[in-house]
């Protein structure tokens, strides 16, 4: 089972882990001050717009320290799927070993590890990998 995480929405709601379930998960543990991350986002995007509708949820967890940097980012790239604030150094974070980021993680749809290495939005991969789940 994956580890948990508390993270806080745009409204200040509280999530965790139990609150995705049901699902396929892709995580993404990005932050603002990233260039990788950054890159990633357009990829992101068309990722969640090919897979609307499917049995997959698309969860980006902000590591930034600081909650204010964020929301601004979110406002300013209009960033789509659930976006949520961990903050810096996490126990969910470390429990991935995601010293680097971005770093994604594919969680089944009762919060069972697929891959905590998941491949990147950006990988010409990633579609078949997650074509290939059962009951995606």
């Amino acid at each position: 089972m994956s580890p948990d995480f508390r993270a806080l929405d745009v409204s200040g709601k509280f999530y965790t882990l139990a609150d995705f379930k049901g699902k396929y998960l892709y995580i993404d543990l990005w932050a603002t001050w990233c260039g990788p991350c950054r890159r990633e986002i357009p990829f992101l995007k068309k990722l969640e717009e090919d897979y609307k509708g499917r049995n997959i949820t698309f969860l980006s967890l902000s590591t930034d320290a600081r909650r204010s940097d964020w929301l601004k980012m979110i406002q300013a790239q209009q960033l789509s799927g659930i976006q949520l604030f961990l903050g810096a150094g996490q126990r969910f974070q470390v429990a991935y070993k995601a010293e680097g980021i971005p770093h994604f993680i594919l969680l089944d749809p009762e919060g069972k590890i697929v891959n905590g290495n998941m491949l990147r939005p950006s990988s010409p991969d990633v579609r078949a990998y997650l074509d290939a789940l059962p009951g995606l």
